[in-house]
C-alpha cells in the first residue's frame, strides 16, 4: 500500500534486477523542468524526508522523489544489497523516467551514486546539489573493520537473531537517540510523533536487509577520501554542496574538502546530517538560485 507523502501523484516503476522484478515507488509534484530528489540511505530512509523540499520547490519544477529499492514504500526483498544494485538502479530510473538531462538533489550517501553516474554519463544530469554528502557508513565510521562489519551484516540478515538485533536497533528510544546525536540539530524537532513516523518506516516487511547493508558500510560506493575528491574533480556538471554546520566532525571534514574543490559552489547552514528534512526551507532558499540560474556560455 502506498501513501501520498507530500501532496504529489504516487506512481510505481517496475525495475528488474538479476531476473527479479522490484516495485519502486516515487512521487511527483509540481510542473515544469524535472528535478529529482534522492533521500539519504539510512534505516529510516524514505522519500517522505524530502517532502518539505518537494513542496517548496514544486512552484519552480516538476519534482520527483523516489524510495530506493529496499527502503521506504518500495519493495524490500532479501537481496544482497550492494553498490552495484543502486548504481544500476539510478542509471535505469533516470533513463526510464526522464528524456533529457535533469537537475538532482541528493542527500547523504546518495551523493556517491549521483557523482558516479555523472562521471560515466555526463548528460544524465544538468545540475547536481549534494546535501550533507557522505560516503562512509556508520560502522566503518566508528572504526569497525570490514570483517566485523560483514559478520554484523550476516547476523542481521539471519532469521531469528537478526530480527531480534534489528528490533533492538529500531526501538523508538534508540531512533530518538540517533536523531539527537547526529541527524537533527534541534532536539525540539524530535517529537514523539516524528519518531513514531520513523519507527513505522522501520517495521515494514524486509526492512532489515537494506538497513543492514547501509549500517555496515556495504553500500559505500566510494572507498576512501581520495576517491571522493577525485570523483568531485572529474565532474563536468555544475555542482553545489550544502553543508550542515553541526555535522559530525569526520563527515564535516569530508564535506568541506569537497566544497573546497575548484568550481564547486557551497553553502553552510544550520543542521546536521538530516538538514534536508529539518531545515528544508533554508536548504530550498540556498539551492534555488543555483538550480534556476542559466548556465553561462563558454
Amino acid at each position: 500500500m502506498t501513501n501520498n507523502k507530500f501532496g504529489g501523484v504516487v506512481e510505481e516503476y517496475f525495475w528488474n534486477w538479476e531476473n527479479q522484478q522490484l516495485r519502486v515507488v516515487y512521487e511527483t509534484v509540481g510542473q515544469g523542468v524535472p528535478l529529482l530528489l534522492l533521500p539519504a540511505f539510512s534505516t529510516v530512509s524514505s522519500r517522505g524526508e524530502m517532502g518539505g523540499l518537494a513542496r517548496l520547490l514544486a512552484p519552480y519544477f516538476q519534482v520527483v522523489a523516489v524510495d530506493w529499492p529496499g527502503f521506504g514504500e518500495s519493495a524490500r526483498p532479501s537481496l544482497d544489497y550492494s553498490p552495484a544494485v543502486y548504481q544500476q538502479f539510478i542509471k535505469d530510473f533516470v533513463t526510464s523516467i526522464f528524456n533529457s538531462p535533469i537537475a538532482v538533489v541528493a542527500a547523504g550517501h546518495a551523493a556517491g551514486y549521483v557523482m558516479q553516474l555523472a562521471q560515466k554519463q555526463p548528460t544524465a544530469f544538468s545540475k547536481i546539489v549534494l546535501v550533507a554528502p557522505t560516503w562512509r557508513g556508520p560502522l566503518p565510521t566508528m572504526g569497525a573493520s570490514q570483517q566485523i562489519a560483514s559478520i554484523v551484516k550476516e547476523l542481521v540478515r539471519s532469521p531469528i537473531i537478526g530480527s531480534a538485533l534489528y528490533q533492538l536497533n529500531t526501538t523508538p528510544s534508540f531512533l530518538s537517540f540517533m536523531y539527537r546525536r547526529h541527524v537533527f540539530a534541534d532536539a525540539a524537532n524530535i517529537t514523539p510523533e516524528f519518531i513514531d513516523q520513523k519507527w513505522q518506516t522501520t517495521q515494514q516487511p524486509g526492512a532489515k536487509f537494506g538497513s543492514a547493508a547501509f549500517v555496515t558500510g556495504t553500500l559505500d560506493t566510494i572507498q576512501n577520501h581520495s576517491n571522493f575528491l577525485e570523483l568531485g574533480r572529474s565532474l563536468t556538471v555544475p555542482l553545489m554542496v550544502v553543508i550542515g554546520e553541526f555535522c559530525p566532525p569526520k563527515s564535516r571534514a569530508e564535506m568541506d574538502a569537497l566544497a573546497a574543490l575548484p568550481g564547486v559552489s557551497s553553502t553552510l547552514i544550520p543542521g546536521s546530517l538530516g538538514l534536508h528534512e529539518e531545515y528544508a526551507a533554508l536548504v530550498s532558499e540556498a539551492i534555488l538560485p543555483f538550480l534556476t540560474a542559466i548556465p553561462s556560455a563558454i
